[in-house]
């Protein structure tokens, strides 16, 4: 592990998904899945989002339509509130979430609206 990867990672998965959630995930990590908040940390956040040709912003935009397509609904809610961090609007969200029902089909759009829903309401609230 690169410590200045991880910490690069560490720095920006705090400032998308926020400091507290970042620094729970790592107080409540055990024996067991100590390694793979890691492994996230280091390569996803430090050696992929890390990288300088795309803004956060559209890698946020992008990880939203992905997860929305794996119907991965616990990470698109984090990355829906990330988005908002990173500067994506509500309208942008929305229209991508149109394009995902369209390419990926309307159940997978329908479930989408309803995680961001919740997630831009939990934002909302401070949570």
């Amino acid at each position: 592990m690169s410590k200045e990867v991880f910490d690069r990672g560490f720095g920006i998965r705090k400032k998308v998904l926020g400091a507290e959630f970042v620094e729970k995930s790592f107080a409540s990590a055990d024996e067991f899945n100590k390694p793979m908040q890691e492994l996230v940390t280091e390569y996803c956040w430090g050696a992929v989002w890390g990288r300088e040709e795309l803004p956060h912003k559209t890698r946020s935009m992008l990880n939203i339509a992905m997860l929305s397509c794996l119907n991965r609904t616990h990470e698109l809610k984090m990355h829906v509130k990330g988005a908002i961090r990173n500067g994506v609007t509500r309208e942008e969200i929305r229209e991508i979430l149109m394009q995902v029902a369209i390419y990926a089909g309307v159940p997978a759009g329908v479930d989408s609206f309803r995680v961001a829903r919740e997630a831009l309401n939990e934002y909302d609230a401070g949570k």
